[in-house]
């Protein structure tokens, strides 16, 4: 793939386009070979999370040669300029999410998966008030969930989950263990 493959800004419903060299300078991050391609596979199938283990995969199955340390800088890079997100969901495991939007997460402790709660599922958020002399900028949330042990069946969450905007009929999912 050449540099004229096309993504939006992470997150955002901007109708502008922007080839990947030019989003990154865009940023003020030079467009080095390794971070176009790995920047192509990471914006190219629209939002979603991933870990680094899982676009080095990614990056090894479309021939385009990263080590694992590479993935982890240029991801973190992007995050320090807000390309992505970075949530430290599990121990010293971090997914990356190209969703940029204010939302919050599921974390399904049985299957690892992450999906993002949908603003309906949000209204909690609306009654937080910040401290005197401050302001919200952001609240980020993490709910865990796990498989109920005894007696009756859990609703199905899933159900409640917003389906990622240019997935079609499916939750914004991610499991790492499956990359």
């Amino acid at each position: 793939m050449d540099d004229s493959t096309r993504v939006g800004l992470a997150g955002a419903p901007a109708p502008l386009k922007f080839p990947i060299g030019a989003l990154l300078k865009r940023y003020g991050l030079r467009a080095t070979r390794q971070r176009r391609g790995l920047a192509r596979l990471l914006f190219g199938r629209g939002d979603r999370h991933l870990t680094a283990e899982a676009l080095a995969a990614e990056a090894r199955a479309a021939n385009t040669p990263t080590s694992l340390a590479t993935v982890y800088n240029v991801l973190n890079l992007l995050s320090e300029v807000g390309l992505v997100r970075s949530l430290p969901i599990e121990g010293d495991r971090t997914i990356f999410d190209t969703n940029t939007t204010d939302h919050s997460h599921y974390f399904f402790e049985d299957t690892k998966e992450v999906a993002d709660i949908g603003p309906r599922e949000m209204k909690y958020a609306e009654q937080i008030e910040a401290p005197e002399g401050y302001e919200i900028s952001r609240i980020d949330c993490v709910v865990r969930l796990r498989k109920r042990a005894t007696g009756s069946p859990a609703p199905d969450v899933v159900d409640a989950v917003r389906p990622c905007s240019r997935a079609i009929g499916s939750p914004k999912t991610f499991n790492p263990d499956s990359a």
